[in-house]
């Protein structure tokens, strides 16, 4: 039974966050205080240096060795069942596309996990329901970014190898740096042309993932987080303080200045709702309904019961990636819908997620 007194601290735990969005915003719509290239300075700030330290500083104090593998394993049971459902929908509907199919998942399953997320079960449910949610972050991360970027390039790749075989002229966009191999068969196999530019594409696409992983400090910080936990586990040793307090001072500075940049990027959008009231009510309906619906079948097929099968759940209706924006920006697939989940939903989250909160902790 969730007293008030629970969601109270829930709210004081999620006021701060919007206290330091609210200024971000406000800078820049109201005071007037930053340019979009000092927003853009500010941005490189936090994504380059105070998130890779923040990431860093709560994962070295994890501990591999004891991990909540059921947690994880309902985590990726649930996006693996959202793969599957949505390679379904592509194959059985007219009105499908692959381009959908990837912006529903990053809707569905990409959350700001660590930013938002480790507050807000820290006050939920504690310390422990902390330390999953910094587990699910190392997996989103190390594992799942990456499977999206790879997403992302086939797509490129797939409608790369179309242009070529369509016999327009126009290059691959994956590949415009590859020679075209053709075949010179006397029975002028255009099946065979097709096969080779689309093997040729998968391969830059291979190499775009390697390279835009290779680029992401948050990759970083996470291998290298994870790296000393194991060896400070298991031979049973300490940071020395110097080293701590080198990260800490900038990763201290992690939540605020990550609220803070995505207030100025609100500022800076034309519109709030850029995609339009249905595209954002579809958005919302996938960010804070489907999403957690598919959370649950993954913590029930492997049998989470009580705090923990509320922790599968609610860490699921989490505000959007704003990673997945920024890639959907990139490779030009539906920004405005991904730009509307992350504003948007950033700001209805806090009454998404203490509805959850309270109807879940009905459930014995």
């Amino acid at each position: 039974m969730i007293a008030w007194g629970d969601v109270y601290k829930v709210v004081e735990a999620m006021a701060p966050l919007y206290a330091a969005l609210t200024l971000g915003y406000g800078s820049v719509r109201w005071w007037r205080f930053f340019t979009p290239e000092q927003c853009a300075a500010i941005h490189c700030l936090v994504v380059y240096f105070v998130v890779p330290f923040f990431t860093f500083e709560f994962t070295i104090h994890i501990d591999p060795f004891a991990m909540n593998f059921r947690v994880i394993a309902a985590d990726a049971i649930s996006k693996l069942a959202t793969v599957l459902l949505l390679a379904a929908w592509c194959r059985c509907s007219d009105r499908s596309s692959y381009g959908w199919a990837v912006t529903i998942f990053s809707l569905a399953q990409l959350t700001n996990t660590l930013v938002v997320g480790a507050p807000l079960f820290d006050a939920m449910y504690g310390r422990w329901a902390q330390d999953i949610i910094v587990q699910l972050s190392v997996a989103q991360s190390i594992l799942w970014t990456t499977l999206f970027l790879f997403a992302l390039e086939l797509m490129r790749a797939r409608s790369g190898a179309g242009a070529g075989s369509g016999g327009t002229g126009s290059s691959s966009m994956a590949v415009a740096d590859e020679p075209r191999a053709t075949t010179k068969d006397v029975e002028c196999n255009c099946n065979a042309e097709t096969e080779i530019v689309a093997h040729a594409s998968h391969v830059s696409l291979m190499k775009m993932v390697l390279f835009k992983l290779a680029v992401n400090p948050n990759v970083y910080a996470s291998i290298l987080g994870v790296t000393w936990s194991l060896m400070a586990k298991r031979w049973h040793f300490e940071m020395p303080r110097i080293l701590e307090n080198s990260v800490m001072v900038m990763s201290k500075a992690g939540t605020g200045l990550s609220m803070f940049s995505l207030g100025l990027f609100m500022a800076l959008q034309e519109k709030m709702i850029s995609c339009g009231p249905k595209q954002a009510l579809f958005g919302m309906v996938v960010k804070f309904m489907f999403g957690p619906a598919v959370a649950a079948v993954g913590a029930f097929a492997v049998r989470l019961h009580g705090d923990l099968l509320r922790v599968a759940i609610i860490q699921n209706a989490l505000p959007q990636s704003i990673m997945s924006f920024i890639f959907a920006r990139e490779y030009g697939l539906h920004a405005d819908v991904t730009s509307t989940g992350v504003i948007f939903g950033t700001i209805i989250s806090l009454p998404v997620l203490i509805a959850y909160y309270v109807v879940l902790g009905f459930l014995s």
